[in-house]
């Protein structure tokens, strides 16, 4: 378990989805560009097998915002996206309503 205070830490951040590209080095990944729209983010995600990359576009993710890069495969990932996944698959979490760009997830 983690406590509250390491919770607060993260920074929960809503992005739009400006671009979508296949990993050259990994079937079942994407490199996604979010828009924080002072600044975009280059993501790597494990959403290929659920999602076709026109479905993506234009899309309102939340984000971890404040995670460190990391190399995943040989591409850099600049934060997460976050994603619910069970027996059918794995869905993406959006609001479910259109919200400015870099507002905060609490």
């Amino acid at each position: 378990m983690i406590n509250y205070e390491d919770f607060k830490k993260l920074e929960l951040k809503v992005a739009k989805i400006k671009e979508v590209s296949e990993h050259p080095n990994a079937d079942r990944l994407y490199v996604i560009i979010v828009d924080f729209g002072d600044r975009t983010k280059q993501i790597v995600a494990g959403i290929r097998g659920s999602y076709a990359k026109e479905s993506l576009v234009g899309k309102e993710v939340v984000v971890v915002d404040n995670l460190e890069p990391v190399i995943l495969r040989g591409v850099e990932s600049q934060g997460m996206l976050l994603a619910a996944s069970d027996e059918k698959g794995i869905s993406v979490i959006s609001p479910d309503r259109e919200v400015a760009l870099n507002s905060i997830v609490k």
